[in-house]
């Protein structure tokens, strides 16, 4: 039986890259780095070379998820990763969306510091989440992340 969730992982090209970007950026916590250069790491992905980096975030004020950390990112060191195509049409492809209080200056800031966004915010229309703003993103991977602010009857503390 399911229980919860314990993270969600992407890999990603550059851990340090990624780390100066949700923590400095987006202002997640670090909880954790690791290397892990083991046979436990090895029999896990299915690689007999694998050397990986790893950093794990949360979301301050976030409930914990058992495991401490909501996000985790994950560099090959070996075997070097390839290149997937980025947009969300694709096959595989996944985005992370955060509950944000204020979009508008949230994107505004992020702008600053030249993230790319796919468009300006959207107001949602329609559906369960009415009167809200949605807005999709790119970190420098161009992995797609999502804000999103719920419609005041929806509001998430």
């Amino acid at each position: 039986m399911i229980k919860g969730i314990w993270h969600t992982s992407f890999t990603v090209k550059n851990i340090e890259e990624t780390i100066k970007f949700y923590r400095d950026i987006l202002g997640l916590d670090l909880v954790h780095t690791q290397v892990q250069n083991n046979e436990y790491t090895r029999k896990l992905v299915g690689y007999d070379d694998a050397h990986l980096n790893v950093a794990m975030f949360t979301i301050s004020g976030l409930s914990a998820s058992p495991s401490g950390h909501v996000l985790e990112f994950v560099e090959y060191v070996n075997p070097p990763g390839e290149y997937i195509p980025v947009g969300t049409a694709h096959t595989r492809s996944a985005h992370v969306a955060f509950v944000v209080s204020d979009i508008h200056a949230l994107v505004e800031r992020l702008r600053e510091v030249n993230v790319t966004f796919k468009s300006e915010v959207v107001s949602i229309k329609e559906g369960i989440n009415k009167g809200g703003f949605t807005i999709y993103f790119l970190d420098p991977d161009g992995i797609t992340l999502e804000f999103v602010q719920p419609p005041e009857n929806r509001e998430v503390s």
